[in-house]
């Protein structure tokens, strides 16, 4: 285990070693029994995080709130529109001022070409943790809740599971990439052979997809890329099936949205869900466009673990705040 995570950021997934996850995930499940069994636990009593939010938000707000609460601390919610960032308040600014009234700073900034550079500009100038609860690059706290999830549905030893991250159509908006970018930079860590399956024009940062395939061999998993979701999902173990926008191809919001409206097949349904084993989980990290991007029947079916996904949002996270903001 690897204790001393004091007063480090976590902004992308491989920030943290293989080793350091585990340990998160152990202190995790520790803090999940805790508040199952009503024991206190206020590890980051007097602590206070600021949470600066560029775009919306329900459970990374609500389990950020809940969790500091829970950890004896408390959690200042910033929305960025009403602060004076719009009228010349740097990151630097931001940094080095915020990291002398709190303890940590999350910060939620998903626009495309500004986010990540934006958190690590911040973190450049702070004196505290910086902590990403969603980047347009990354998405780390989600992927750690999902891999104790995955832990908790189909045990430690990953080794030989087949885990599938689809593209799925959504009506709503172009969606960041940032959680499958997440998803395929961690799970191969982790023992699972991954799939990633999208449409030709979705494809993710040649950057990151060098890094996963680099992470899958190191690890001695593999990593294949399809554009047929039907194929990809026969015979997974674990099905994680969500919208991205085709942001490689266009940063252009219309001919993003024509690109997007050709696929509307892509859709997750139980006759696709069949196609995997008998035992597989349906993920998403929510929210999700019902009965477009999947139907009711799989995300409130047996397979789906969407609604124990969301909690361990809560635990996952208390678990990096508690390490990290001691």
């Amino acid at each position: 285990m690897q204790t001393d995570l004091r007063g480090r950021d976590l902004i992308g997934d491989l920030d943290f070693t293989k080793e350091e996850v585990e340990t998160v995930i152990d202190v995790a499940f520790d803090l999940k029994r805790k508040r199952a069994m009503g024991e206190p636990h206020p590890y980051l009593r007097d602590k206070v995080l600021a949470m600066l939010f560029f775009f919306s938000s329900t459970r990374t707000r609500g389990s950020f709130e809940a969790g500091m609460a829970q950890l004896g601390g408390h959690a200042a919610f910033i929305e960025s529109r009403t602060t004076q960032i719009s009228h010349g308040d740097t990151e630097k600014e931001m940094g080095d001022i915020f990291g002398r009234y709190f303890d940590g700073i999350a910060i939620r900034h998903v626009d495309w070409g500004i986010g990540n550079r934006y958190l690590n500009l911040v973190a450049e100038a702070s004196r505290v943790p910086v902590l990403n609860m969603q980047c347009d690059f990354y998405h780390p706290f989600q992927i750690l809740a999902d891999l104790m999830t995955v832990i908790e549905k189909k045990g430690r030893d990953l080794r030989g599971k087949r885990m599938v991250v689809s593209w799925a159509y959504a009506a709503s908006y172009l969606k960041p990439i940032s959680v499958p970018q997440s998803l395929i930079l961690q799970m191969p860590r982790f023992g699972l052979d991954l799939v990633l399956a999208h449409p030709p024009e979705f494809s993710l940062m040649p950057e990151i997809m060098d890094q996963a395939r680099e992470e899958a061999r190191k690890h001695k998993t593999s990593f294949e890329v399809v554009d047929d979701m039907e194929a990809a999902f026969k015979d997974a173990d674990i099905l994680y099936a969500k919208s991205w926008g085709p942001l490689i191809t266009t940063t252009d919001p219309d001919e993003g949205k024509r690109i997007q409206d050709q696929y509307q097949d892509w859709i997750t349904d139980e006759r696709k869900m069949a196609l995997a084993k008998d035992d597989s989980i349906y993920m998403h990290p929510l929210p999700a466009d019902r009965n477009i991007e999947v139907t009711d029947g799989v995300i409130d079916g047996p397979h789906s673990v969407v609604f124990d996904e969301a909690e361990n949002r809560l635990h996952v996270q208390k678990a990096v705040m508690a390490l990290t903001m001691r």
